[in-house]
């Protein structure tokens, strides 16, 4: 595997997009989004309705603000970290041929800055505003996601989203913890089902950018195996989310509205993860991009439940 190309360098001198004067805000947007604030918008839907959860209601708003601004900046510290790392590989990618680090917008000196700045300050605040557990657990996930996955796992083994996956799981945790500054079964579940649901996430994407994981040597299940392969993994994760989204209702004591939307979009996301497989043996375009949004509503609307479950008198 060659992980030495540095075509960043050329792509920063020569694009027309560094020899241009760059504005404040033209600068500000490239460092926004070294972020991946789309990525941001997952945290957000985890991490507020477990925190309803845990309260049992309405918890402090100011303590809500609080962990959603260090929750985020700890995920965009991650983010820019894993964008420097893989600036090699993304400059031949083309979902990711326009990220800040391969235009020249900002510098790999200036992603690794802002990545170290954005993880300590998460890490101070959290502590200073919540608690000293939610504020090691979001440290661990920023060490999960950049050494674990990017680092270790995810050039190396077809397995890397799975437990690379783990990064992910920790706002639910971390909601939790902000609030109760404990742990108890009920994030540890929520933990898993955001687990299992990540590959059935993700690895229908990477059946739809196969190529250019081929291209730059990254084993992702989509760029290693057969559709009908791929689909078959996609099913099995698909039923172990919904059997363990199944498990908060007994454990949490959650109500009609929750155990509905449980049932219903769980069944939902498996239907949808069934026609992949099918449509993939029968040798027929498996359209990998309908499991991918699918599992994004899926995951939205369980965790819309999950909030508005508590508030409830039933």
């Amino acid at each position: 595997m060659d992980t030495t190309r540095t075509p960043d360098a050329p792509a920063s001198e020569s694009s027309p997009v560094s020899a241009a004067p760059r504005s404040f805000g033209r600068t500000l947007r490239a460092y926004v989004a070294l972020t991946k604030p789309r990525v941001l918008e997952l945290l957000l839907v985890t991490t507020v309705p477990v925190m309803i959860l845990a309260q049992n209601g309405l918890p402090n708003l100011w303590l809500v603000l609080a962990t959603v601004i260090g929750g985020s900046l700890s995920a965009g510290s991650a983010a820019a970290f894993n964008m420097y790392l893989d600036r090699d590989i993304d400059a031949h990618m083309q979902r990711t041929v326009n990220r800040p680090l391969v235009t020249g917008e900002v510098s790999p000196r200036g992603a690794l800055i802002f990545a170290w700045s954005l993880g300590v300050f998460s890490t101070l605040w959290l502590w200073l505003t919540t608690n000293a557990l939610a504020a090691i657990l979001s440290a661990t996930a920023i060490f999960f996601y950049v050494v674990i996955y990017t680092m270790i796992l995810k050039r190396r083994t077809e397995q890397n989203i799975v437990w690379g996956g783990i990064a992910g799981c920790f706002p639910v945790v971390i909601g939790w913890s902000a609030v109760t500054g404990s742990l108890t079964w009920t994030p540890l579940i929520l933990f898993a089902l955001v687990f299992l649901w990540t590959p059935p996430h993700y690895w229908p994407l990477s059946m739809k950018y196969k190529a250019q994981y081929e291209e730059v040597d990254v084993p992702m299940l989509g760029a290693t195996r057969s559709g009908a392969q791929v689909g078959l993994q996609v099913i099995l994760y698909a039923w172990a989310t919904v059997a363990c989204s199944l498990l908060l209702i007994p454990v949490a004591e959650m109500g009609i509205v929750y155990t509905a939307s449980a049932v219903v979009f769980g069944g939902w996301f498996i239907y949808e993860s069934h026609r992949l497989y099918n449509r993939a043996v029968r040798g027929t375009e498996p359209a990998p991009m309908r499991v991918f949004h699918a599992s994004i509503t899926y995951l939205t609307l369980l965790f819309v439940a999950i909030a508005v479950d508590p508030l409830l008198p039933f």
